[in-house]
């Protein structure tokens, strides 16, 4: 089967003195359509920047390296007026914090239509049902009225659902979502997972869904990719991992889980903190905070291998 996202050795380098920042390193990834992959880290391990060079969105002073296909499409290759039919129309993205990437200017409805008018054609009358189509789809209460709210008009779980609805709004193949619960409350955060699962079976879409969360990722997605220091170092399936997680840097992220810690006075947490991404140590970019640590960790870089016949893991003592 024909990947629908398939990314090739990505190298995104922020910098150009003398400690430029490699952000993302050798990574490669491929989803099937209809599939759902969670970038799994903690901040700084390389995932939002990952995300968004699947829509060029980098500062034109970035290094990016590699190849990034969508749905046959070379990414890298596109000229900017065909990048801007691709974003929205092929490739759509769900933002971290809404009230930032929505203009506060201009009402919910008014932007969704200007998109669907962009992409799809039609008149005002039509953009906008579309965009009163998408609210209910969303379950946005008083669908009609909230049409003329304001970004500041709104909260923020319903603010996020019409994040997503202006996201689908042009039937994109793909949707990418930045950590689009992570200021939400525990219930409404449930909720919009539960919807975004709901709105990509309906659809058919392939996802890459952003997150620190292990618990997140286990509720949206079919696999998953864990990320640090700008390069994956474990991917498989979501309940593999979960089960039987084979980097110690994966094995952290699912121990220091609140839920986990039962009547303990501390959590389990992983030593130490994330290297300096302008200053990486040679080898190994985990091996200063690892139990398992050997000589060769610490002179070689582990490559991303299937050691167990599920899926990969970088590192030469996993388990």
């Amino acid at each position: 089967m024909t990947p629908m996202i398939d990314i090739r050795d990505l190298s995104v380098v922020f910098g150009r003195g003398p400690k430029p920042v490699p952000a993302v390193d050798g990574v490669t990834l491929a989803l099937a359509p209809g599939e759902v992959v969670a970038l799994l880290g903690e901040s700084g391990s390389g995932k939002s920047v990952t995300l968004r060079s699947l829509l060029r969105l980098h500062p034109a002073s970035a290094r990016v390296g590699g190849t990034i296909r969508v749905d046959g499409t070379d990414v890298m290759a596109l000229s900017p007026r065909a990048l801007a039919d691709f974003r929205g129309r092929t490739v759509s993205m769900i933002f971290q914090e809404p009230r930032l990437a929505l203009d506060p200017v201009y009402t919910i409805g008014d932007q969704i239509a200007e998109a669907v008018r962009r992409h799809r054609g039609g008149t005002r009358a039509q953009a906008r049902a579309r965009a009163l189509d998408l609210f209910d789809r969303v379950r946005i209460p008083s669908a009609k009225r909230r049409l003329d709210n304001y970004p500041h008009e709104m909260s923020g779980g319903m603010l996020q659902r019409a994040m997503i609805a202006m996201a689908l709004s042009c039937d994109p193949k793909v949707l990418l979502a930045d950590e689009p619960t992570t200021a939400l409350d525990a219930t409404v955060q449930i909720q919009i997972l539960l919807l975004v699962r709901e709105l990509q079976r309906e659809y058919g879409l392939s996802v890459i869904f952003v997150t620190h969360d292990i618990g997140v990722a286990a509720e949206v997605a079919d696999r998953v990719a864990v990320m640090y220091a700008g390069r994956i170092v474990e991917e498989g399936a979501i309940a593999d991992v979960i089960r039987s997680p084979q980097h110690p840097y994966a094995r952290g992220l699912l121990d220091a889980r609140v839920e986990l810690a039962g009547g303990r006075d501390r959590l389990i947490t992983i030593p130490g903190a994330p290297p300096d991404l302008a200053d990486l140590p040679p080898g190994c970019s985990f091996a200063p905070r690892c139990a398992r640590v050997s000589g060769e960790c610490r002179t070689t870089v582990p490559p991303l291998a299937a050691p167990l016949g599920r899926g990969q893991v970088a590192c030469f003592h996993p388990g």
